[in-house]
């Protein structure tokens, strides 16, 4: 059996204390054996033998004495004792003649003494020996023992005068040997062997008096207190308890068995362990026996003491109380225990139901000086009364050690610190000069401490400043001011640093400099008492430390200031000087302990560099505030007209210079200080374009400029200063992100814009984004239930409070969007004296009625929507009833479009598609939702439903926002512990992990696999897409540079989303936007129906709800409609309940709608509640067909998603209410906790979810969703947080409070393996384009010209959202990015930037290269490659370069992202460079396009819409005319259900965004497609078309005439074709897979569109009319288009028809064919 321990764990209080020898019995008794025969002892064992672990031993054994086995009398004699003989525990004991006695090993093992300490056998005593023990694990076997009897009192007097103290009564005490024994209260528990059992014991802290059964009462055993304060005794004492006399006498021989209980070597290895159960707790009141704390005790001394002596030089020291009572807070602990030592850590303990246990620990660090826990009790004041508390050292210590990461062997300590003499704060002013700022200087009370925290990977400083605040006025001079002493402390994490510079001093000084790039974060030290929570069950002396925002002697001069980069008159502006300088004096420290932290830091890549020419300045120069803000003086004397006609001469900047001059400043580009008179008369006589541009392109190299003055000498393009037109749908945004210490400002980015931008693009530069952020390491500003970061809360409601200045103009809070509000993001206006904020939220709505903050500011946001203004349809508003059932909305949220206004929306859209898209989310006036496409409803109208409409508003033209379209749907985390705990096999997510790592490594080097991924794997961007028509055009087998990079960082992206959030590809499902069955067909949900186990599949099957899912493109390329069983969810999915099974069904009348799941409207409820509380205003939802997916038990019960009651105040909600609930909101919302803590808690449960505490957090998750609507947050409480983390979440916890999990979570983490991305710069250019053309210079130069502005464009991007390569931007698979926005809405928000910029530079190219058609692009396109080779061909020989760097020969470049040039310049155009590269110049290769030209070109916002008549700008409901520019309300009459809604006009004004919208309605009644079309016969060019009579109501497509469209015939395969047939020739069966391929990304000229239609019939449907012109996201139709300028007054519709060749899908599907 291998060598076993003769050791056993004695657990104090159920917790193991120490490990030690197991007892024997000693048979060198004291005295003559003789003298023992007759004499009676009575001694008492309750002690029985153990089946297991106490059998007998085998043979004799030479100290078993039989006469132990007789009495012993009892009287006066003292000689007879029996010695129990413990290996490094030895315990006397002698009977007493007045008690009775026992041998008390529990006592002995649990240090308690019955008597005095003396010399072994010298009258009525015993000895107490201890040489040390060490800890042990726990190990199985489990032998619980109870001994009772009173203790052996100290002296008879003692005990006489004890058991007349009615205070005290007798307790029993239970030892229980074993880590799982249970020990049943009020019980006395023999003896038994208990292998196994709950670990729970161990846990319990019962106290209960109880009287004894000889009705007395026993003394509290006295404690070992050292007789010096300083000097502890080696065996903390245990709380005092009393026994009772047992009611079984044993024989000595059993206790004889037990002492040699390790004689038999089948038992040595089972450890036998004490714990102890108390009933009854401490007196609230000091019994009068009790010694006061202070007064000396025994000490033990020698080979005893020796050990325990060790902790006075422990880092800390942990002590554990018993007998609290319910009340007491960690205030009172503190306020009671401070005067002891420094308290780092208070933890009351609770159980799992939240209640007390009336135990608690205290830490102190360092120990404190005296043993106070020696003493008997200790006093707790608390509110109720003070109560009486013990106390145990806990001898449990940590290593306070952490390994290196270079080196696991080599260790260091946890902190290692250093005092410094003196810290400078300063700034760069040039590479080796430092401009001091301020300095603090250590004295002897006050030091400063340079702290290396390994653990926290921190570096942290302590010092402390002498303020001064000023007097109330009135004071007298000599006391103006009141001096304070400020703790401050601020952190450096190493992830933050990449060098320490030590500078040259003398041999006793160390100088170390730390240059940052950001500030870190600075704190202050509280007073303690005030840093405790009211109900709080833990304190940290971190609670003590308060972020601070600002360092300045008056802070209460910040309550009435805007933000601004300058600050005034700061004591340390602590977010723009980041330069640190240490002077250390050697002789005070340590220097092995400083050479052991720079060990320490290049251990974590951090250099120790020399610093030779190093210089210290102090703060002389003048900052460009001087200069460029023009102060408001007071002349003493009156100056003459000429005097300050002077003054005026010199201009300020201009505001687009000032804000871009501050730009530079805010990022670190520029410096204040390195500013002088002569740069800033310089940049004022600069062009103020070329200015704007010069700092828009310093500003993006992201480089420190020292001198100023070399931005003259700089060869800059344009910039969006010089930038002439952008997309009308976009606007250019200026943009901060305000954080706790500064401000950071943004060049000008083109953004998507809103219906308020739109209205007011003339005044587009006086709106600024802002954004509240931690600093930049940090990333968002997370939710707190401590108050430790109110300073920070405080400066973002002074922020919305006193607004944002920055130059001349102060920018005001006007509101915010409902995702920026999620982001913590809002928009501010800069005034003028005819426009306010409060003037712009009056426009956007009346909102009144609305008394609900949250709500209020809700429908604020509305308007602040991202979306795309609709200007080319008029419509009719209609509106229809809502369908209501037992309390529940079917149809909440969803309207109806007609297929013609749906037709024409797509086309001003430019989506490419062949058909309409069947759902938009869309906003009109105050109403949202989504509008589903339906035949029946006439061609210009649009239904809303009433609970679509939640405001009143001018405004009321139609924005879309998005649209349906197919994306790939994906298990996360959420979705797969539901479905786990529903039954889903562990292997089923294992193996479709396992497929999807193995396609995307074949995907890497082969072209079919990488085809049926990409057309799989869509993302929401179709992104993928694109990179498939890239690979059809044969870039992959040449290995082309950009295309090869794309598809290793779609694989990285990909891989990372699988190890961190678990995102599994799946192959047979959809995401989708919901809608309602307005037919009534579907069946709905049905309270009642039992799907259970035990009926067939088909019985199942029937009993579900029914749905109605077709995808526009299936296998075989058509439209597939889904049927059977099926999985429907939202994300997140947190409930058992929130994923549903229903079944798929083919309804025909329902086939128009496409790429939508709709669901049914009958039921007793709707579908989309029970998935996770959704509606269908606009909300995704997982379908999942896969069979392996359907989980064994269907359709849990779901969860009631009743929002909370909104908080309504009795008056009219202000701009205050507004910005506090956004502030609340940021400090309470815990969404992202609850759902981290519902993760762990689900994947520690062996319910899963169904766990209760997973149920409760999933009900306290859906009140965090509604915060924002409710008002009322949702608390997350101490018992609903985990106490350990599962290691797959990454939480950068102690080892302790994590664990490994084996669940599939934990599987599917550790199976996958990140993989790093690596741009392929070195592969060479494709040869096909580059020797496709002989470009001429002028070409070559307008493209090189073009990409100096598309490159910074694309930097600006990369710098705005830290995505560290243009690749990411370029595709939106974002690996790493800037903390202040989650991944899901940043990858919204940068797909939105990234097409905006792609759309804004194919226009530029269109222009340059004079005309969209493929003869005209494709030689500039050709020529965007070269200038993109050039670059790249140069930079790799710099790459191949060396030069000599101090003796190292190093590359003259390095070949990493940041270094390199941009290659994404030509691939504007992925669909040009794929004809160019096939070889077909003619341009055939390109699809038929079609664009309508619209009638509704407006210019000025108040002139009246060309071509139409002063009526049209009426609006005619029940009551009357509405005319322009008054409210519109829809249901203030709901029996009125007929109303017509006008467009105000609008157009884009300067560079900002186009105002237009749609114009809903018309003075003459409904408006039909014959009011748009004229019937005229077709031509090549332009033709005219007329509609059919107004009786009738047909499709515009109808209207055409078959001999305009009559071009199937005409159309020739491409050279791809052949390519085609070698990659599926010899794969017939997976033909049908890969023709599903879409066509890549229309977003350039020429881009293939499908429109099979066009091709099946010379009538064809609405599909094929009125595409967008060479832009778009998706695949799609086969028309391209052109926007004719003028503007018919006849309502005609201009469509420009071009006939090209046939797109990829058609050749797929002609392969597929044949």
């Amino acid at each position: 059996m291998g060598k076993q321990k003769k050791t056993y764990d004695v657990f104090d209080r159920n917790k193991p204390v120490t490990c030690v020898r197991l007892p024997q019995l000693d048979s060198r008794q004291p005295g003559d054996s003789n003298r023992m025969e007759g004499k009676n002892l009575n001694t008492n064992l309750g002690i029985a033998k153990s089946e297991s672990h106490m059998s007998s031993p085998s043979g004799p054994r030479s100290h078993d004495n039989p006469n132990l086995a007789k009495t012993a009398s009892t009287g006066a004699d003292q000689s007879g004792s029996i010695k129990v003989k413990i290996p490094r525990l030895t315990h006397d004991l002698r009977p007493e003649p007045s008690s009775t006695s026992y041998p008390t090993l529990a006592a002995s093992l649990l240090h308690r003494n019955p008597t005095q300490p003396k010399v072994s056998g010298s009258g009525n005593s015993s000895r107490l020996t201890r040489k040390g023990f060490k800890n042990a694990p726990t190990k199985p076997g489990n032998i619980s023992l109870q001994l009772t009897g009173p203790l052996k009192p100290q002296t008879r007097a003692a005990v006489n005068s004890s058991s007349k103290d009615p205070k005290f009564a007798k307790r029993q005490e239970t030892v229980s040997v074993g880590p799982r024994s249970q020990v049943d209260r009020g019980k006395r528990v023999p003896v038994s062997a208990s292998p196994q059992g709950s670990r729970a014991s161990h846990k319990q802290e019962a106290s209960t008096n109880e009287k004894g059964s000889d009705g007395g009462a026993s003394e509290m055993m006295p404690s070992l207190t050292s007789s010096h304060p300083h000097r502890p005794s080696p065996l903390p004492s245990s709380p005092k308890v009393s026994h009772h006399l047992p009611e079984l006498a044993s024989s000595l021989q059993k206790w004889t068995d037990y002492a040699n209980h390790t004689s038999n070597a089948d038992q040595r290895g089972a450890p036998i362990r004490f714990s102890l159960s108390r009933r009854g707790r401490m007196s609230q009141r000091a019994p009068s026996s009790y010694r006061p704390r202070g007064t000396t005790q025994r000490q033990y001394v020698g080979a005893a003491a020796r050990p325990y002596n060790d902790w006075t030089t422990w880092v800390e020291v942990a002590i554990v109380l018993y007998g609290l009572t319910p009340d007491v807070s960690t205030h009172d602990l503190w306020s009671s225990f401070n005067k002891e030592g420094n308290i780092t850590t208070i933890d009351i303990f609770e159980n799992l139901s939240g209640s007390r246990t009336g135990k608690a620990k205290i830490r102190f660090s360092p120990p404190p000086a005296r043993a106070f826990w020696q003493d008997d009790s200790y006093r707790v004041s608390s509110a109720e009364g003070p109560c009486y508390v013990r106390m145990d050292f806990d001898l449990k210590q940590r290593t306070f050690k952490t390994p290196s990461p270079v080196n696991p062997k080599k260790v260091y300590d946890e902190v290692m610190t250093l005092n410094a003499g003196s810290i400078d704060f300063g700034i760069m002013y040039d590479p080796v000069t430092m401009m001091n700022m301020f300095t603090a200087v250590a004295s002897p009370t006050k030091m400063i401490k340079f702290h290396q925290n390994m653990r926290r990977r921190e570096i942290v400083v302590e010092f402390a400043l002498d303020m001064s605040d000023p007097c109330p006025p009135g004071t007298h001079s000599q006391t103006s001011e009141q001096h304070r002493i400020e703790n401050i402390r601020f952190s450096i994490p190493f992830r933050q640093l990449e060098e320490i510079h030590q500078v040259d001093a003398d041999r006793d000084t160390v100088v170390l400099v730390l240059a940052l790039d950001q500030p870190p974060q600075f704190f202050r030290k509280v007073d303690e008492n005030y840093t405790h929570e009211e109900n709080g069950s833990s304190w940290k002396e971190n609670d003590a430390w308060y972020r601070q925002t600002d360092i300045a002697q008056d802070l209460r001069s910040l309550q009435s200031s805007p933000v601004t980069l300058r600050k005034f008159k700061p004591v340390i502006d602590i977010g723009r000087w980041t330069t640190y300088r240490f002077t250390l004096n050697m002789r005070r420290n340590d220097r092995q302990v400083f050479d052991e932290m720079c060990q320490a830091f290049q251990d974590h890549n951090i250099r120790i560099t020399p610093f030779p020419r190093f210089k210290l300045i102090r703060d002389r120069e003048p900052a460009v505030w001087e200069f460029i803000d023009k102060p408001f003086v007071i002349h003493a004397t009156p100056k003459n007209a000429l005097e300050e006609l002077k003054e005026d001469i010199v201009p300020p900047l201009t505001f687009p210079v000032r804000f871009q001059l501050e730009v530079c400043i805010s990022q670190g580009v520029l410096n204040e200080h390195n500013l002088t008179q002569n740069f800033v008369t310089r940049l004022m006589s600069m062009d103020r374009v070329k200015a704007q541009d010069v700092l828009e392109y310093i500003a993006n190299q992201k480089k420190r400029l020292f001198d100023p003055m070399e931005i003259f000498s700089m060869k800059v393009t344009r910039g969006s200063a010089s930038k002439k037109s952008i997309p009308k749908y976009c606007a250019y945004i200026r943009s901060a992100t305000v954080t706790p210490t500064t401000v950071y400002y943004n060049t000008p980015t083109v953004e998507t814009s809103n219906r308020v931008l739109r209205q007011y693009s003339e005044h587009a530069d006086r709106f600024l984004r802002v954004k509240f952020a931690d600093e930049k390491f940090r990333g968002r500003v997370h939710s707190t239930d401590k108050d430790t970061m109110n300073e920070v809360f405080t400066r973002i409601k002074r922020t919305m409070v006193n607004g944002i200045t920055i130059g001349d103009r102060h920018y005001e809070f006007l509101a915010f969007g409902n995702s920026q509000f999620r982001e913590h993001g809002a928009y501010f206006f800069a005034p003028l004296p005819y426009l306010t904020a409060r003037r712009i939220r009056q426009w956007m709505g009346d909102f009144n009625e609305i008394q609900e903050v949250a709500k209020h500011a809700a429908r604020l946001g509305q308007c602040f929507s991202t979306t795309r203004a609709i200007s080319c349809a008029r419509a009719t508003i209609k509106p229809i009833k809502d369908i209501k059932r037992n309390g529940y909305e079917f149809s909440d949220g969803v309207g109806k479009i007609s297929p013609f206004l749906a037709q024409l929306t797509a086309s001003e859209l430019r989506l490419g598609t062949p058909e309409p898209p069947s759902v938009l989310q869309f906003r009109l006036g105050g109403c949202k939702g989504v509008l589903a496409v339906w035949p029946d409803v006439p061609s210009s109208e649009i239904h809303v439903r009433e609970t679509q409409e939640k405001f009143a508003a001018i405004h009321c033209g139609l924005e879309i926002v998005r649209w349906s379209q197919m994306a790939s749907a994906n298990l996360n985390r959420q979705l797969i512990l539901v479905l786990s705990s529903l039954g889903v096999s562990d292997d089923v997510f294992m193996g479709k992990m396992k497929l999807q790592l193995a396609n995307l490594g074949q995907a890497m080097t082969e072209e079919k696999p990488a085809l049926a991924l990409l057309q799989k794997d869509i993302d929401p961007n179709q992104v993928t897409l694109t990179l498939a028509g890239m690979i059809l055009d044969g870039f992959q087998k040449t290995s082309e540079p950009f295309l090869v990079s794309l598809l290793h960082l779609w694989r990285a992206w990909s891989i990372k989303a699988l190890k961190e959030k678990a995102r599994i590809l799946i192959g047979n499902g959809a995401l989708l936007l919901g809608c309602i069955d307005e037919t009534g067909i579907l069946k709905g949900h049905f309270d009642g129906v039992n799907i259970n186990r035990a009926k067939t599949l088909q019985e199942k099957e029937s009993m579900l709800p029914e749905v109605f899912v077709q995808l526009s493109k299936g296998p075989n390329g058509k439209p597939y409609v889904v049927k059977g069983p099926m999985l429907l969810a939202r994300n997140p999915s947190l409930h058992p309940g929130d994923i549903r099974v229903v079944r798929g069904v083919d309804i025909t009348a329902l086939h128009h709608l496409k790429d939508a799941v709709v669901l049914p409207q009958t039921g007793d409820r709707d579908i989309s509640s029970m998935c996770a509380g959704g509606d269908l205003d606009g909300d995704d939802y997982v379908v999942m067909w896969d069979k392996d997916l359907l989980p064994a038990e269907w359709n849990h019960e779901p969860m009631d998603y009743t929002a909370p009651k909104r908080q309504k105040l009795d008056r009219d909600v202000t701009i205050d209410d507004i910005t506090s609930f956004f502030v609340n909101y940021m400090k309470n919302d815990a969404l992202g906790s609850i759902a981290h803590a519902h993760i762990a808690q689900a994947d520690w449960s062996d319910k899963g979810v169904k766990d209760e505490k997973c149920l409760e957090l999933a009900s306290l998750h859906s009140t965090a969703v509604d915060y924002v609507k409710s008002g009322v947050p949702a608390i997350l409480r101490r018992e609903l947080r985990p106490r350990k983390w599962p290691h797959f979440m990454e939480k950068d916890k102690p080892k302790d409070q994590t664990y490994d999990s084996k669940k599939v979570l934990g599987q599917l983490y550790d199976h996958i393996e990140r993989v790093d991305f690596v741009p392929a710069f070195d592969m060479p250019f494709d040869p096909r384009i580059l020797h496709a053309y002989t470009l001429d210079d002028l070409t070559i130069r307008k493209a090189a010209e073009l990409k100096l502005e598309y490159d910074a464009a694309i930097r600006r991007i990369m710098a705005q959202y830290e995505i560290n390569t243009e690749f990411e931007v370029w595709s939106v698979y974002v690996l790493q990015h800037s903390k202040v926005m989650r991944d899901f809405p940043l990858h919204e928000e940068v797909g939105r930037h990234s097409q905006a910029l792609k759309d804004d530079f194919r226009t530029e190219c269109h222009k340059l290269a004079g005309g969209s058609d493929f003869q005209a692009l494709a030689p500039f396109v050709a020529a965007m490659y070269h200038v993109t080779n050039d670059e790249m061909q140069l930079a790799l020989s710099e790459c191949r370069a060396m030069v000599n760097v101090a003796g190292i020969d190093t590359p003259k470049r390095k070949m990493v992202p940041s270094s390199m040039p941009l290659m994404s310049f030509p691939w504007l155009f992925p669909r040009v460079l794929g004809q160019i590269a096939n070889g077909d110049p003619s341009g055939n290769h390109e699809d038929m396009t079609i664009a309508v030209q619209g009638d509704l070109k407006r210019s000025a916002p108040k002139m009246k819409v060309p071509g139409t008549t002063d009526e049209d700008m009426l609006l005619e409901t029940a009551e009357g005319i509405v005319h322009r520019g008054e409210k519109l309300a829809l249901f203030d009459h709901p029996d009125e259900h007929s109303c017509n809604l006008d467009e105000q006009p609008a157009s884009s004004r300067g560079t900002g965004a186009s105002s237009s919208s749609v114009p809903i309605s018309m003075s003459g009644g409904s408006m039909d497609d014959s009011s748009l079309l004229a019937r005229e016969p077709a031509t090549t060019e332009t033709t005219r078309f007329e509609a059919p009579p107004p009786t009738t109501s047909t499709s515009v497509a109808n209207s055409i005439t078959s001999s305009a469209l009559d071009l199937s015939d005409s159309c020739t395969l491409s050279p791809n074709a052949s390519r085609l047939d070698e990659l599926f020739l010899h794969e017939e069966q997976d033909v049908g897979t890969l023709s599903n391929i879409l066509t890549p990304s229309i977003s350039e000229p020429g881009s293939p569109k499908r429109n099979e239609r066009l091709h099946e019939s010379k009538a064809p449907s609405t599909g094929s009319l009125v595409e967008e012109e060479n832009s778009g996201s998706n695949a799609g139709d086969e028309w391209e288009g052109s926007e004719d300028e003028d503007v018919s007054s006849q309502g005609s519709v201009e469509v420009h028809i071009i006939q090209k060749g046939p797109s990829y899908l058609d050749r797929l599907t002609r392969l597929n064919e044949s």
